[in-house]
């Protein structure tokens, strides 16, 4: 009995051993049937090169010539890390709570995988983190082929349980791939540079900035593990969304790393009762120190890669989004942070001034100051809101005025920060044709590097470019060329004088109607002055007579010549600034003066790297002398006028850091009704422009006192230029108070040319007309 027992016990291990080498050779086979995707049943894996070179979607990032991250162009918000870069913290919350054996095992880890079939799942997951790198970086379970990468479905996918046990085993397969071509330090850095933390952040860097405002190097214990808990569900433990649950999580993290002796028990408890601690901030397209900046060399770098790929032969193709390209800018954060902040501060005055003065009124008005009847109902009906609900509503004007006049709740911009309300569309509309708004450019002259640019008041309300996009009347900022063009075709020379008297304007030049310009004060002096004082002061009737004797036509060939690209109208009222231009092109051709002639185009973009730091290309500015250098002296002397002079229109500068014992220069701008205020600065290495009006030319101030460039602009720039100069270390990069540079044999032309020309004499008596306007 016992001799028949023990044959069959034999029997049974016989067959199990049997069954064992069968299990273990028919496991054999579907490994390799899954790696090679045998009769395109299992399908296909990543191959070696996808393996050696794992993608990502890497943000491209905008960074300042004095090495700071401006901006980025992401699908998904990624800035991959090095692995020294990584805070310890992290690297033990991430070990301690995924993969406690991490460095023992090499890919797969039997023992928390038979531990989780034992359980029947109930003990965990058992991937490692090689295993779970593999599923983030190939996606094996990609049913179909996206943009981001290819479908590994094979004939089998169909069945749904079948199709997770193929996915599990490539995850397997590739973990073991990886770890034989990785370090695990590499592997740690990968994960983290892979993982989602929510709120479209992806990677440790992102996840730190986004959360907790820090570095990847600076953080803490506690944040660490609120970070590492997420990784689990980013959805479910949301800290701002479910701040309870996520503690809960943290805390299982605290205890995992005082379980693997990470954590004494007294710190882990310490920690444990402490708040999150979050200092949230989200990074999108709206955010960001230059957003107006990155919009504006978005399409220059779309023509870039563009070009960059159709010599590409490795198809490996760059996209601006996900590359991780790297464009290296001509922007100084630190003077980029000074034109924003003295942007904000001076339009939230503005606008604070702009309530004030339209209190209890409509700031929509004619050219004779009367309300425009029926205007939010016009600007509706250009709307794409309103000709969609046209479409929508089939046509139906009244059905569609009553969606339009229905509040709804909306979030709006203010200066006090986003406000939460209910507004109708209508409503709103009225709410924003209120507010004004404002471009701003400096570039430095010499070499054509652009330094700052702040395109509006705030990207995420106000998407519409005023430094580029936009083109507006510039006003008085224009007479400079006009002045100019008199001088170069020796029509008046710079020691000679004009005089203060009506010019008028008819058919025989090109108008059919005559027209006399009016000075800002309604009336004339008849006095005799300087061309400086002249210009200094902004006389209208001194601009109308240069504008006579030369004809529009001279004048928009030179503003075109130095750096207006903008198609000019040939009339006489050019002279005043009625053709529109931008920030700029004004910014660019006003460079022209101070660089001794040379025309030189603005640059932002100095070089382009791929995410190896592999040079794509370099740019360089182009420059032309378009003007004598004798001729850009006598403008950058004529150009001070303005702050010099006494009664100048920037002499208001004066009480501001940046004027003392400085060489500036400047040109105020007001067009009719005050809808157009303009300010221009020059120095030997900044020029800058400032536009401050609303988006309507008919919502403006009232008054010259509120409405003229000198006060709606001048105060940016003024508050502008003492940050500037403040800042020692911008000293050292060169922008220090340095004299305006005269050219070797440059001369005013007159040796007794007295420099302050105030002391001129208003006669009391219109003079003989045959005295005429040049003296």
């Amino acid at each position: 009995m016992i001799q028949l027992q023990a044959g069959k016990y034999k029997q049974v291990i016989s067959r199990l051993w049997k069954l064992s080498i069968i299990g273990f050779i028919a496991f054999i086979l579907y490994i390799i049937a899954v790696q090679y995707n045998f009769l395109w049943l299992f399908g296909g894996m990543p191959s070696l090169q996808e393996l050696e070179n794992p993608k990502s979607q890497i943000a491209s990032v905008l960074i300042s010539e004095d090495g700071v991250e401006l901006e980025k162009y992401f699908r998904e918000n990624r800035s991959p890390v090095e692995y020294e870069e990584l805070s310890p913290n992290i690297i033990n919350a991430l070990v301690s709570t995924e993969d406690a054996r991490f460095t023992q095992h090499s890919g797969i880890d039997l023992r928390s995988t038979f531990r989780v079939i034992s359980h029947f799942g109930r003990a965990g997951g058992g991937s490692t983190l090689s295993q779970q790198l593999a599923k983030n970086l190939f996606d094996t379970r990609r049913l179909d082929p996206t943009e981001d990468g290819p479908s590994y479905k094979g004939l089998l996918a169909k069945i749904p349980l079948v199709r997770t046990v193929i996915a599990k085993t490539k995850e397997w397969i590739l973990a073991i791939r990886l770890e034989s071509r990785y370090t695990k330090q590499e592997i740690l850095k990968m994960y983290l540079n892979e993982v989602e933390f929510g709120n479209n952040a992806y990677g440790i860097r992102v996840a730190c900035k986004t959360y907790f405002g820090k570095n990847v190097g600076n953080v803490s214990v506690k944040e660490a593990a609120t970070l590492v808990g997420m990784l689990q569900n980013p959805s479910l433990y949301d800290p701002r969304r479910h701040p309870e649950k996520c503690t809960i999580r943290r805390n299982v993290v605290l205890s995992q790393m005082n379980k693997y002796e990470h954590l004494s028990e007294e710190e882990m408890l310490a920690l444990q009762e402490e708040s999150l601690g979050l200092k949230f901030k989200v990074e999108n397209q709206n955010t960001g120190q230059a957003p107006y900046l990155r919009e504006a060399v978005k399409r220059q770098l779309q023509e870039i890669i563009a070009d960059l790929n159709s010599t590409r032969d490795d198809g490996d193709k760059l996209n601006l989004y996900t590359s991780g390209l790297k464009i290296y800018t001509t922007i100084d954060s630190r003077i980029q942070a000074y034109a924003q902040s003295s942007l904000d501060d001076h339009m939230r005055n503005q606008q604070k001034l702009f309530y004030a003065h339209w209190k209890g009124r409509n700031p929509w008005v004619d050219e004779k100051m009367h309300e425009i009847k029926g205007f939010l109902k016009d600007a509706m009906k250009r709307t794409q809101r309103y000709k969609a609900l046209m479409e929508e509503l089939d046509g139906d004007e009244e059905a569609v005025w009553k969606v339009l006049k229905t509040p709804v709740k909306m979030t709006v911009f203010s200066w006090q920060g986003d406000r939460d309300t209910t507004l109708s569309p209508l409503d709103s509309m009225s709410y924003y044709k209120r507010i004004l708004n404002c471009g701003f450019m400096a570039m430095n002259p010499n070499d054509g590097h652009i330094k700052a640019w702040v395109g509006g008041i705030n990207f995420k309300y106000f998407k519409f470019d005023h430094v580029k996009q936009s083109k507006r009347q510039p006003g008085s900022t224009f007479k400079p060329f006009v002045y100019a063009t008199a001088l170069e075709n020796d029509v008046v020379n710079l020691c000679g004088s004009v005089v203060d008297e009506p010019v008028t304007f008819g058919p025989e030049d090109g108008i059919d109607r005559t027209w006399t310009p009016q000075n800002s004060t309604g009336s004339y002096s008849y006095a005799s002055m300087s061309l400086r004082h002249a210009m200094g002061l902004s006389i209208n009737s001194v601009s109308a007579g240069l504008m006579k004797l030369l004809g529009p036509k001279k004048v928009a060939e030179f503003a075109n010549r130095v750096g207006i690209q903008s198609t000019l109208m040939e009339v006489p009222a050019l002279c005043l600034g009625a053709s529109e231009v931008s920030v700029y092109e004004q910014v660019a051709a006003y460079s022209t003066f101070m660089n001794q002639g040379y025309r030189i185009e603005p640059i932002m973009i100095l070089r382009i790297e791929d995410k190896h730091g592999n040079e794509l290309r370099r740019f360089e500015t182009t420059t032309k002398q378009v003007i004598s250098a004798d001729l850009a002296y006598k403008m950058t002397y004529m150009l001070k006028g303005a702050v010099q002079e006494s009664g100048g229109t920037a002499q208001g500068l004066n009480r501001y850091n940046c004027a003392q014992g400085n060489d500036i220069g400047a040109k105020t701008g007001t067009t009719s009704n005050y809808s157009d205020g303009w300010f221009m600065g020059v120095t030997q290495n900044l020029v800058a422009g400032v536009w401050v009006g609303g988006d309507d030319r008919s919502i403006h101030f009232r008054s010259l006192a509120l409405g003229q460039g000198a006060k709606m602009a001048m105060p940016a720039y003024a508050n502008f230029m003492d940050k500037v100069y403040a800042d020692q270390t911008l000293a050292i990069a060169g922008f220090k108070k340095e004299p305006f540079k005269k050219p070797d044999g440059a001369d005013l032309g007159c040796n007794t040319y007295t420099v302050d020309s105030t002391q001129v004499q208003v006669p009391t008596a219109k003079p003989k007309e045959e005295e005429g306007f040049l003296k």
